[in-house]
């Protein structure tokens, strides 16, 4: 008899922004992990559909990708010549940032949040982050955010969001931006929602000073999950309750955010 399968443990909150504000919150770390795509995975079929109907990485001429791939394949622990793209080996989408120059001059994203890699693909670190609401505090902090992210060191960050859809792959050209239910409310409304989660790190290329591989690690669970216990539900409250109209807006969460709060604010209690 096959024992029924542990359920996979709650996704972290502790650094759930309270109150919320758009800042960068990088953070130091020893390392950062990237974690093996697990095979029969949502992610996974996703990714390999991608794959199937043409995906590849994007890069601006010139851009030699072989130190990427290497260091990444390193930091993953993949053998040298494991076989297959690395968007079906390991989780993370990956993206290189040039503290020289600021920009972007290669992108593996398979599963973007509303944004298309191709329109960002060799801008500088300003123009991709242009359209961001309650922005100031990104844009003051440019340039030093760009140096710590190149520095050699590591860093990470999370960004967190909630969607109306479980689709990883968020494309705007691919996927429109699924629109909130206008009768559903309560638990009906939190089992149609997803808390959205990118475990967001920097980490630098080998041989290559000055640049660092940007690595996003995409996390997914349904919103009565992630309120199922009182404190946790407080703290997505409070985080929900402290986001601008502006930030709502931009993360096209304003037509159902008073129905969420309420959801939160009885599962608080």
């Amino acid at each position: 008899m096959i024992a029924p399968q542990a359920p996979s443990p709650l996704l972290d909150l502790s650094d759930l922004p309270l109150p919320m504000r758009m800042q960068p919150g990088l953070r130091r770390c020893e390392r950062v992990d990237l974690h093996p795509l697990q095979p029969g995975s949502a992610l996974r079929q996703e990714k390999q559909a991608l794959v199937a109907a043409g995906w590849q990485p994007l890069s601006v001429p010139g851009f030699d990708a072989g130190p990427v791939e290497q260091t990444v394949r390193a930091v993953a622990g993949l053998p040298a010549d494991e076989p297959g793209p690395l968007a079906l080996l390991i989780e993370e989408d990956l993206a290189v940032l040039d503290g020289s120059s600021g920009t972007l001059p290669w992108l593996a994203i398979c599963t973007p949040s509303h944004w298309a890699p191709e329109d960002k693909l060799g801008l500088h670190w300003s123009a991709v982050h242009a359209p961001v609401a309650d922005n100031t505090a990104l844009m003051a902090a440019q340039r030093q955010l760009i140096a710590l992210s190149t520095n050699g060191q590591c860093w990470q960050r999370s960004v967190y969001t909630l969607a109306s859809s479980p689709r990883h792959d968020q494309h705007p050209r691919r996927a429109h931006r699924q629109p909130w239910s206008e009768q559903l409310a309560g638990l009906a409304l939190a089992e149609q929602c997803w808390l959205r989660v990118e475990r967001q790190g920097f980490f630098p290329v080998q041989g290559r000073p000055g640049q660092a591989v940007f690595s996003i690690r995409l996390q997914l669970e349904r919103l009565d999950r992630s309120a199922s216990e009182p404190a946790r539900a407080a703290r997505l409250h409070e985080w929900l309750a402290t986001m601008s109209h502006a930030v709502a807006d931009y993360k096209g969460l304003s037509p159902a955010r008073e129905r969420l709060l309420r959801f939160l604010a009885e599962r608080a209690h």
